[in-house]
């Protein structure tokens, strides 16, 4: 049975209505995983600490499609709660217009300062131009990148979770398939990852952009617009809590990178990047949550149902609470695992379990970091 923005949601029909959402984040980060993988097992150690130092700066800029698309959704479905559908596909169109414009103006200055950033955050010699390589090829596709980010909000406001979901797995696994075509097969190193993760971008921006310029049942559609610097401005207020709760996580991993150069190298930074890895999966579940549960707040808030309101506010403090507890039990076993593999000899079987087997770095620099 299809779920609307309008409906009484229970505790149940909620997480149906956000699961969607849930699993695209997480599919999202697990695929970010496995190109670490790809690249630490078969190009190698320094090309993998490039990603890692360079990826912040990257994600920095793709977090405005965050911005547009979580504040967005909320003004977009306070809109359709208030009855009026022509002004939601109006201010929807000018934000996707309006992110495609930031794309284009966001990709030229990253091009321009991507070899300084690099530098400024510690690289040098081969980090440096596996740095600069992998970010150029990575900013080609930002615009896409920051769509799908956008997409993921709006195909939740559109009612269409589950074509969301179905764009990012079919986006992960070509990102998977191409990460082995491209390194494992035809050898083309760090070129092959960026290549692979930029056509995963296109895939994750593009059919949506398709989707919503076609005409189709879902409650949003692309039309001719024109700037509203009010909603604009409204917009950007609702999203600013994302921007930087985003801009904040990338700003903590580019100084603990740069601490890392100082004192341990590129060894540290590989390690840190898979713990980050790890925490990614974790924090993408509550992602998934907010993002499939913002256009229904700002629906029930635009069409005046404040019972409905609170009922929803008890509900996500609960399940947010239980989540907390049960993933923050779950990382113990874990944090034990790699207590074990750091008095364990290099080569153990137990460090697989920690670290890709030729990363060539020791468990004791994974501990570091997780400390």
């Amino acid at each position: 049975m299809k779920i609307q923005l309008s409906d009484h949601f229970t505790t149940t029909r909620l997480l149906r209505f956000v699961f969607p959402s849930i699993v695209m984040m997480i599919f999202t980060s697990i695929y970010g995983v496995v190109d670490g993988l790809f690249v630490s097992n078969y190009v190698g150690k320094t090309p993998f600490a490039a990603v890692n130092l360079i990826m912040p700066f990257l994600m920095i800029m793709g977090a405005v499609g965050f911005m547009f698309g979580t504040g967005g959704s909320a003004v977009v479905s306070q809109a359709l709660g208030e009855g009026k559908p022509d002004k939601a596909n109006q201010y929807f169109s000018m934000m996707v217009y309006v992110v495609i414009g930031s794309g284009i103006v966001l990709t030229l200055a990253g091009l321009l300062f991507l070899r300084p950033v690099a530098a400024a955050f510690g690289a040098t010699g081969e980090m440096l131009d596996n740095c600069v390589v992998y970010g150029r090829i990575i900013l080609c596709t930002l615009t896409a990148f920051m769509l799908q980010n956008v997409f993921q909000s709006f195909l939740v406001t559109a009612e269409r979770p589950q074509l969301g979901l179905a764009v990012t797995i079919a986006a992960g696994v070509a990102n998977m398939v191409l990460d082995f075509v491209f390194i494992a097969v035809f050898h083309w190193g760090i070129v092959g990852a960026a290549a692979a993760t930029a056509a995963s971008q296109l895939i994750g921006g593009l059919i949506p952009l398709v989707y919503f310029i076609k005409p189709n049942t879902s409650r949003l559609q692309l039309v001719k617009t024109k700037c509203d610097t009010h909603i604009l401005g409204k917009t950007c207020m609702n999203g600013s809590s994302e921007l930087m709760t985003n801009i904040s996580m990338s700003l903590v991993n580019i100084l603990y990178n740069f601490q890392l150069m100082r004192y341990i190298g590129e060894d540290g930074v590989a390690a840190y990047g898979i713990i980050m890895y790890v925490s990614f999966i974790f924090a993408a579940i509550f992602i998934g949550y907010s993002i499939g549960s913002a256009p229904v707040i700002g629906y029930h808030y635009g069409a005046g149902n404040h019972a409905e309101l609170k009922g929803l506010l008890r509900k996500s403090i609960w399940l947010l609470t239980l989540w907390n507890i049960v993933l923050t039990s779950a990382l113990m076993p874990i944090r034990q695992l790699i207590n074990l593999a750091a008095v364990l000899p290099d080569g153990c079987p137990f460090s697989l379990l920690v670290l890709p087997r030729k990363t060539k770095i020791s468990a004791q620099h994974a501990v570091l970091v997780l400390y």
